[in-house]
């Protein structure tokens, strides 16, 4: 038994053909060329409304997420990242060996001193 529907399927009512006359205007576009370092090319296209100097210099790699410019022979070169900082090193930083000594001393003296108190109330 066939099953009363549309004769093309997946088509809705109203719809007409298909093409490019059909679908409205395609405004004109500029292409530009960015390469990453890793040799990841990416072609996105601006309206030629648009001013060459609103264009982005460099963009981000969708591969690999370096920056990318449009320069072929010469691409962006990765930014150096410092690793990760420990708090010691934080402090080393703000610190100098004599002023760290003299800390350490502070601090064991007072701790001393404390127990000391402690050992004289029992």
């Amino acid at each position: 038994m066939s099953g009363a529907g549309s004769a093309i399927r997946g088509s809705r009512v109203g719809a007409g053909p298909m093409g490019e006359q059909d679908r409205g205007f395609k405004a004109e576009r500029v292409t530009r060329h960015y390469y990453c370092i890793n040799g990841h090319v990416q072609s996105p296209q601006f309206a030629a409304t648009v001013d060459i100097e609103e264009i982005p210099v460099e963009l981000d790699c969708p591969n690999c997420g370096l920056p990318s410019g449009q320069d072929k022979d010469n691409p962006p070169q990765i930014a150096k990242h410092e690793p990760y900082k420990t708090h010691l090193a934080y402090v080393k930083e703000r610190r100098t060996e004599e002023e760290a000594v003299a800390l350490l001393e502070e601090a064991v003296e007072t701790i001393r001193a404390r127990r000391a108190a402690a050992a004289e109330n029992e």
